[in-house]
């Protein structure tokens, strides 16, 4: 195994760099927080009909404070701890060294790849179902890399601009969001939570798959610690930013999918995009389209937030000597790194000729093992690195940091054995690539790593 320890100063950036990025302020960095994580109750309604009314609601309820909560204390003391552009990736490499760093950040540039191209398989789906032609083929690729072009335009802008998009957009979403959370709680007739799970439906597909979209859906708190630099007073802002994101995310999931299932009383019927015929039920086709709306304009948040975190990967591993150097330069007026921007987008709108399923299922197998490897640092440094300046901690010493690396590390184990089998079957050969990508990458630049 190659390896090679990394003093944690020299992950920092000099205070010279201090400037290098424009900064978004709190409320900016929430709307793009909240669009990685959440962005709506959008895509996955069909864990009501596979894990019924009643578990699908549990698991809204309970899984942000197994999964969620232990994620963002992690990020929260490793943010004040490590400030740094990149994020996860630097603290794994300043925690475990060049071996393990590389594959945290191989591991997660590769599965944004994946994720990136879900959302503009979404889109392009979405967009079929007004324009039929866009239904499969070349044309539905096209319409994939529209979305990504135009994603990546706004991107090259600036973290600012995206910040400010991003507000305007999610107000769009909220707000129809709202009207029909209202008027399904206003129309109830049937009791949400039943029944508890469908009856006759095997247990391993009501948990597991239930467990699995879950886990997906409240994923992603860490991963805008990439962009840690581009935050305003990141040791401050970042802890407060997940304060409100974790509550927000529960809130916004849990009671529109609530109203929804007992205003329709068809629980057997959803399916990914049903909320817009519920609202069809509910408030008629103004509604409806309102919702429809809100759905296109959440997948485009989503892909806009992850392509803004995924591109700084190659851009600070530029920087530490991994890839050519060309990535690590930033564009004179926008100040963003162009070329990380611009090969990550066309990596992306190759892998958006797949379907959205194996897309998904590969792509949570590289999201485990980029989250595993952030909760083990934290454990890892707190041990190597005692006297490291933190701002946040993880509240009840040892046994915090055990519980917060013990418990999501389970229910990911939980949600492997139970995966799809397009990930069963690719998800380890993704993740077999960052070895085989570290030995050529970390001898060719022996030397030059910083």
């Amino acid at each position: 195994m190659i390896t090679t320890s990394v003093s944690i100063p020299s992950a920092i950036p000099h205070p010279s760099e201090a400037t290098r990025f424009k900064r978004l302020k709190l409320g900016g960095f929430v709307a793009v927080l909240y669009a990685y994580c959440a962005a709506g109750p959008f895509g996955f309604e069909e864990m009501v009909s596979t894990s019924g009314p009643g578990m699908s609601l549990l698991f809204l309820l309970i899984v942000p404070w197994l999964f969620s909560l232990p994620m963002s204390l992690a990020t929260s003391e490793m943010a004040t701890a490590m400030p740094v552009e990149g994020g996860f990736y630097r603290w794994t490499r300043a925690a475990f060294g060049d071996f393990w760093g590389f594959q945290c950040g191989w591991w997660n540039w590769t599965g944004t790849f994946l994720m990136n191209a879900a959302y503009a398989v979404i889109l392009a789906d979405y967009t079929a179902q007004l324009f039929p032609s866009v239904n499969g083929g070349w044309r539905h690729w096209l319409a994939a890399l529209f979305f990504l072009t135009l994603v990546a335009w706004v991107n090259i802008r600036g973290i600012q601009i995206v910040g400010k998009v991003t507000v305007v957009l999610l107000l769009t979403v909220l707000v129809p969001v709202a009207i029909f959370t209202s008027m399904g709680f206003e129309k109830l007739h049937a009791n949400p939570f039943a029944p508890l799970v469908p009856p006759g439906k095997p247990w391993r597909e009501v948990y597991g798959v239930g467990l699995a979209l879950a886990l997906w859906l409240y994923s992603g708190y860490e991963q805008l610690s990439t962009i840690t630099e581009e935050v305003e007073k990141p040791a401050r802002n970042f802890p407060l930013a997940l304060a409100i994101m974790v509550p927000l995310a529960m809130v916004t999931f849990f009671l529109p999918i609530a109203a929804g299932i007992g205003a329709s009383a068809h629980w057997q019927k959803w399916t990914t995009g049903y909320l817009v015929t519920v609202a069809r039920g509910i408030g008629g086709e103004e509604l409806a389209w309102g919702m429809f709306g809100a759905a296109m304009i959440s997948v485009l948040l989503g892909l806009q937030s992850t392509l803004l975190s995924s591109t700084r990967l190659p851009f600070t591993m530029s920087e530490d000597g991994y890839f050519h150097a060309s990535f690590a330069k930033l564009n004179a007026s926008y100040r963003t790194p162009v070329q990380a921007i611009a090969l990550t987008t066309a990596l992306c709108a190759a892998l958006s000729v797949f379907s959205l399923p194996k897309l998904i299922a590969i792509y949570m197998w590289l999201r485990v093992a980029t989250s595993v490897l952030t909760l083990l640092s934290v454990w890892r440094l707190r041990r190597t690195k005692p006297e490291m300046p933190r701002g946040f901690r993880i509240p009840g010493g040892e046994a915090g940091v055990a519980a917060v690396v013990l418990v999501p590390s389970l229910l990911f184990a939980w949600m492997l054995i139970n995966s799809d089998p397009a990930g069963l079957k690719w998800g380890p050969v993704f993740l077999a690539m960052g070895p085989i990508a570290a030995v050529f990458m970390l001898r060719r630049n022996e030397g030059q790593r910083t």
